[in-house]
């Protein structure tokens, strides 16, 4: 067998003084970027009829729900500490350096900011939703691009020829291989176990199967509720998936005493169910029709 890819790949873009510019970060200000351009893109098609400076504070409220919903929901699911963070140190909460994001968390809070966007500007939430639902799997894809980058959330060992060698999961290496012969022979081989790269897997997945399908299927009218229930439906299928291959949180592990069910697929089966919902709701559901020509830069649509 070849030597295996080593995800040995350093973690800082670039510095600007003392000030480090890490991929990851990058990754979701590019995430953000192409969130923008699409979403301006569908706007000028005439997909909702907004005004430009509506959509950005869309966006913006957007933004900072997936920083605040990801990072709490990440400090109350899957911190270490668990919830005593809360009373002992709450501002673990801000140290957003050190890492922990929760996609469920990320979307909770893009939700309650499109639910307030959609009253001020008297539009139904799943107007707005099905608006939104395209433009965020490409965000998601550069986000699991970031975790590949930065070495984490690796996957189980596997003797596929695509596997690769995660450095940073040496302490996990040595404790999985335990006595096995064969394991500690690749361990002495190449330095590290043969991994599913479920990173990538994710990316493939959740990035740029569900940006084609949804952008695909939503490039005409849908029904209302259509196309956010295919995008429910298919991350949660998807994560759920994945997780099968992928190490579970090692603060969390598997949950209620099994050797498969995680905290991620307890977390994706209300997406399952929400998804299949909402796609029988879009049966008798009205479509949104395309307006002739998007509103100006600076519009009414204020209350």
């Amino acid at each position: 067998m070849s030597q295996p890819f080593v995800v040995h790949i350093n973690p800082v873009a670039f510095s600007l003084g003392p000030v480090q510019v890490h991929w990851y970060g990058l990754m979701y200000l590019l995430g953000f970027f192409f969130v923008a351009l699409l979403g301006e893109y569908r706007r000028q098609k005439g997909r909702l009829p907004v005004s430009r400076e509506a959509l950005g504070d869309l966006f913006f409220y957007g933004m900072l729900g997936v920083i605040i919903g990801g990072r709490l929901w990440y400090m109350l699911f899957y911190y270490e500490g668990g919830i005593h963070w809360i009373w002992t140190q709450p501002l673990a909460l801000f140290k957003v350096w050190d890492g922990g994001m929760s996609f469920h968390g990320g979307l909770l809070g893009v939700l309650a900011a499109a639910l307030w966007w959609s009253r001020r500007h008297r539009l139904h939430f799943f107007d707005t939703m099905d608006f939104v639902a395209p433009l965020v799997p490409l965000g998601l894809g550069l986000g699991r691009l970031g975790n590949f980058i930065n070495g984490e959330l690796w996957g189980k060992p596997t003797s596929l020829s695509w596997g690769m060698i995660f450095p940073s999961a040496h302490a996990d290496d040595v404790a999985y291989a335990g006595s096995d012969p064969a394991l500690l022979q690749q361990l002495q081989s190449y330095g590290g176990l043969i991994r599913h790269p479920s990173e990538l897997y994710e990316l493939a997945l959740e990035g740029l199967a569900m940006f084609i399908v949804i952008w695909l299927v939503s490039s005409r009218p849908r029904p209302r509720y259509l196309v956010s229930g295919l995008f429910a439906l298919m991350y949660g299928v998807f994560r759920f998936a994945v997780e099968f291959v992928r190490v579970p949180d090692p603060q969390l592990g598997y949950l209620f005493g099994t050797h498969w069910v995680t905290m991620g697929q307890m977390q994706s089966l209300p997406l399952i169910v929400i998804g299949v919902w909402l796609l029988a709701l879009s049966r008798n559901a009205p479509t949104l029709r395309l307006y002739t020509a998007a509103l100006p830069d600076k519009g009414t649509d204020e209350e």
